[in-house]
């Protein structure tokens, strides 16, 4: 609320597809998932609160779950926004469509988008 200047029911709303966003990307480590500007907006701020994202990343992938922007040349690739929200579905939460109506952001969570990520090595 403070960070993006939201009010409480567009903050909870934006938490809530923030974890529903982490949740699937742990349990699709393999897939090229991005958030949607504004359910970036809710990662952005859960990263900031460290022992708290830390917890929640090692309880739901096991480890820490970095977030990274794509390279630039990621730019040409098509939009994961669609199969990220059809993830999101499959995974069993309720989509936010007003949240998710949008281009992807230019980023990731890097166990599902970087070349060096640490998952499986």
């Amino acid at each position: 609320m403070r960070d993006h200047e939201m009010d409480r029911e567009l903050a909870e709303r934006t938490f809530g597809q923030t974890v529903a966003y982490l949740v699937t990307s742990a349990e699709h480590p393999d897939a090229h998932l991005a958030p949607a500007p504004r359910v970036d907006l809710g990662v952005h701020s859960f990263v900031l609160d460290s022992i708290n994202y830390t917890d929640f990343c090692v309880m739901v992938a096991g480890q820490y779950v970095h977030h990274v922007p794509h390279l630039p040349e990621a730019g040409n690739s098509p939009s994961p926004l669609k199969s990220t929200v059809q993830a999101i579905r499959e995974a069993g939460f309720a989509v936010d469509h007003e949240l998710w109506n949008a281009t992807a952001a230019d980023c990731s969570q890097c166990h599902a988008g970087c070349t060096d990520s640490p998952v499986g090595k």
